[in-house]
């Protein structure tokens, strides 16, 4: 039978409510009979003890927040009787130990990959259009339109299908998606990215764009690329190349990049494009697939449209996949710097060098100052749909959030638009935003992310899958065309965090060797929003 009440870490003075629960109600728990003392829905927060006006709130162990006025023992917690609070934050304590997962059942596993001269495996094999400047987004379209056409790419969508049968006076019917034709090439695709940078804005953001856009040149998933340049923007080609050599000085892949303003008419400019283009795609498709050990698995972690049960079923599984890869030698990211605000000192204790410490610190403190200045701050962080589900305070969302991170030693700390370079835990600065935090993970190297959430979050990546992980089954079964795989059964007990780290890992695999596609895949979720260092949380 489900429990009603659980109570994630032994020090917590707060439990969750696993289903709704009536007011007077008397739920036993721990030895306790404890009477409800509000209506409550599932997934909330209810006090285990008498909690006097400013008690400190504990939840994962650590401080999540403070009464803001007396909650008697049973009664709800809501935005009204709580606000944000967290712990200071000191340099590392102590050096950290990690006891880590037995890997001998995976340390002798592959995946089926591409292999780059550089080392670097990929999980897929693109050929990658994009735009130094905005200006250049509509022959990127044009480029679009053209070669999914003509290569098959492209689908009649269901909705197109049902406007068609509407427009021929037909009695509406939606089939199945109709291909546009037979693939021209089996090994390799190709996608294109468009955005609103690149000039107008300030010279750092232009150069952060580059930066990030290198990132995705030198992803493990890219084989080659093509660029487009007005040619008078900020982000001006050189910028792009000296990125380049920064990740990589010795680049061997092919990089085609073309300047309008040198080029005359858009129709010369377009056609010498797709001559000299479809002749890098024809070389990319003969690169095959090739065992590969686990440990050239990037994996982003990321988490969007949060609910209460996410940090007790699907972030705390998706952790442990972390540790095993961790343990593997591979590269998990931990990114969404607002939402690790209240577990710094935890992530601070976990660095295995004081500079990573320092700079995680000195990062932190400067994106909420940032923040601050504009009038906002992390405790702005929680959604409206995150707060409805039970998550009210920044810190008790953050430590719902680091539960992805598992608890292996963090290695480095990286910058927006850093490569990943060291085996282990990363974490990476970017904002909580899903696709401003997934666009950055994977221009940091990821070559796969497994996306958590509660709500229900349809992202994806041009480049990268996205795998979808769902904290509870009603979401999974609600949107099953979003949703990869469902966490709910740890939350009725009948799976423990463990196995369902383990089951992630299995359909990693399998995704990462081209044997399944990821939801967001199959739907064209190919978003791409590069963060403006300005303020986004």
């Amino acid at each position: 039978m489900q429990q009603r009440l659980i109570k994630v870490h032994e020090d917590d003075n707060v439990g969750i409510a696993q289903t709704d629960l009536s007011e007077g109600e008397i739920v036993h728990f721990q030895n306790d009979n404890l009477q409800i003392q509000n209506p409550t829905k599932a997934k909330h927060k209810i006090a285990l003890e008498e909690l006097s006006k400013d008690a400190k709130i504990t939840m994962y162990g650590v401080l999540v927040g403070k009464a803001t006025m007396p909650i008697k023992k049973g009664g709800l917690l809501t935005t009204e009787n709580v606000k944000h609070q967290s712990e200071s934050v000191q340099g590392r304590k102590e050096k950290y130990r990690w006891n880590p997962p037995d890997i001998s059942k995976w340390k002798d596993r592959t995946f089926l990959g591409y292999h780059r001269p550089d080392g670097q495996v990929g999980t897929q094999n693109v050929w990658l259009f994009f735009p130094l400047v905005f200006c250049e987004n509509r022959n990127i379209q044009i480029l679009k339109d053209a070669f999914e056409k003509e290569l098959g790419l492209g689908k009649i969508s269901r909705q197109r299908q049902l406007l068609r049968q509407l427009i021929q006076g037909k009695n509406p019917k939606v089939g199945e998606d109709a291909a546009v034709g037979e693939r021209t090439f089996e090994n390799v695709e190709v996608k294109f990215i468009t955005h609103q940078g690149g000039c107008g804005g300030t010279r750092q953001d232009s150069e952060m764009l580059a930066r990030l856009l290198a990132g995705y040149i030198k992803n493990p998933n890219v084989a080659g690329a093509t660029v487009l340049s007005l040619g008078c923007q900020n982000l001006q080609i050189d910028l792009l190349k000296n990125a380049l050599k920064s990740l990589d000085k010795d680049l061997q892949k092919p990089v085609l990049i073309y300047e309008q303003q040198q080029m005359g008419t858009v129709e010369e400019m377009l056609n010498t494009i797709i001559l000299e283009s479809f002749e890098g795609i024809k070389e990319a498709n003969k690169i095959e697939r090739k065992p590969a050990p686990l440990s050239k698995i990037n994996m982003g972690l990321e988490c969007g449209g949060s609910d209460g049960f996410s940090g007790i079923s699907a972030n705390p599984a998706l952790g442990y996949t972390s540790d095993i890869l961790a343990a593997l030698g591979g590269s998990p990211m931990l990114s969404e710097f607002p939402e690790l605000c209240g577990v710094e000192q935890e992530l601070v204790n976990r660095c295995v060098r004081d500079v990573d410490a320092e700079r995680f610190i000195d990062l932190m403190k400067a994106y909420e100052q940032s923040a601050e200045r504009v009038g906002s701050g992390f405790d702005m962080n929680p959604s409206p749909g995150n707060i409805k589900d039970g998550l009210i305070t920044d810190a008790m969302k953050s430590a719902g959030a680091a539960k992805k991170g598992g608890t292996s030693p963090i290695q480095a700390v990286l910058d927006y638009g850093e490569y990943v370079t060291r085996a282990g835990l990363n974490l990476l600065c970017t904002p909580g935003n899903d696709v401003e935090s997934t666009t950055g993970m994977v221009g940091s190297g990821a070559n796969i992310v497994v996306f958590t959430t509660g709500l229900g979050t349809p992202t994806g990546n041009p480049i990268a899958p996205v795998i979808k992980v769902s904290s509870n089954t009603e979401m999974a079964k609600k949107m099953p065309d979003i949703i990869d795989i469902d966490t709910g059964p740890i939350i009725r007990g009948e799976t423990s965090i463990q196995q369902m780290g383990e089951e992630i890992l299995e359909y990693v695999i399998k995704v990462a060797s081209g044997e399944i596609t990821a939801k967001a895949d199959i739907l064209g979720q190919d978003d791409f929003i590069p963060w403006k260092r300005g303020v986004s949380l």
